[in-house]
């Protein structure tokens, strides 16, 4: 897919690798970027640093400038709302149709961990929580925007799930199921789709873990922790190229196999004691010094892009 000229939907689109795609969308000049997210202050946030990337290389508008200014005006929308919340969700993305158009793209990005506490010490609420920021936000949106993509006969939704959604985690009981149901769905709906003959994609992303902040604390054995620019630029290819799943380092496409022909005493063995998979969340800590969703910093590679925003705020 070709994402220039398209309209493109990012849930927890204000902060970590969500931030970055929204970047890079906007680089390969999608027509319009819609950013979903909780918190307004990452939204502000957000669109200053985009902002920002204008400042650097437009002090001297010339011809060429100017026109690309207005050729890019109303290019970014962000609206506050709960994706785990089905009617503010069909509420948001009705404004969105309205405002913007239907979405081409949907990339589901919002996340939440709650880890290092064994499941017989996990809360209701913490369960309830992260079930539904991670894996039932994703369906309501995509309820809302596939209907018309399949109408369309066009258009992509992809998913962050997460390695974790394909190998039991020690003090990640919770998470772990709610990226294994991500998975589940989104490899159910691309089979309904296909057999349906429709050309809408379907894309589920596993990554390991990414330096975002939300998993400070955790210890690597075996695989490095995930650079967020580098993640972001892989989904976005995947997204192009049509691909279906992508496992991020690509070891991790595996995983499924070594557990079908491994005992699992082996495999255990393996992924426990020598990759030091069950012992990476004894330290891990979280956003301490983050706010909730994240805050940090884009990391700014991009040309210059010329925007203006759009702010809108569920009612």
């Amino acid at each position: 897919m070709n994402l220039k000229g398209k309209t493109v939907l990012i849930t927890g689109g204000a902060s970590g690798i969500g931030k970055i795609m929204g970047r890079i969308c906007l680089e390969k000049e999608v027509a319009h970027l819609v950013i979903w997210d909780v918190n307004p202050d990452n939204i502000r946030r957000t669109e200053i640093e985009l902002a920002g990337i204008l400042g650097s290389d437009t002090k001297k508008p010339n011809a060429d400038t100017r026109a690309t200014m207005v050729g890019h005006k109303n290019r970014i929308h962000s609206y506050q709302v709960n994706c785990a919340d089905a009617d503010a969700v069909a509420r948001t993305y009705s404004k969105v149709v309205d405002e913007v158009g239907q979405a081409d793209v949907l990339i589901n990005c919002a996340g939440i961990v709650r880890g290092n506490r064994t499941f017989d010490r996990q809360t209701v609420q913490d369960i309830n929580l992260t079930m539904d920021v991670n894996a039932t936000a994703p369906m309501l949106v995509a309820l809302q925007v596939l209907p018309d993509m399949i109408k369309r006969n066009s258009g992509c939704i992809c998913t962050i799930a997460s390695a974790a959604g394909m190998l039991g985690v020690p003090k990640m009981s919770v998470y772990c199921a709610s990226k294994w149901a991500v998975i589940g769905w989104t490899e159910s709906m691309r089979i309904e789709l296909k057999l349906a003959k429709s050309k809408v994609k379907v894309l589920s992303v596993a990554p390991y873990f990414i330096n975002t902040g939300m998993f400070d604390g955790v210890q690597s054995k075996i695989f490095p922790i995930l650079k967020p620019e580098k993640v972001a630029a892989k989904v976005i290819r995947a997204i192009e190229k049509g691909k279906s799943f992508k496992g991020i380092p690509f070891p991790y496409h595996f995983i499924r196999f070594w557990q079908g022909i491994l005992p699992i005493a082996v495999f255990d063995f393996i992924f426990g004691k020598c990759f030091g998979v069950y012992s990476v969340m004894d330290h891990f800590t979280g956003r301490r010094n983050i706010q909730e969703n994240g805050n940090e910093a884009l990391n700014i590679k991009s040309k210059s892009l010329t925007l203006r925003r759009n702010i809108h705020k569920a009612s």
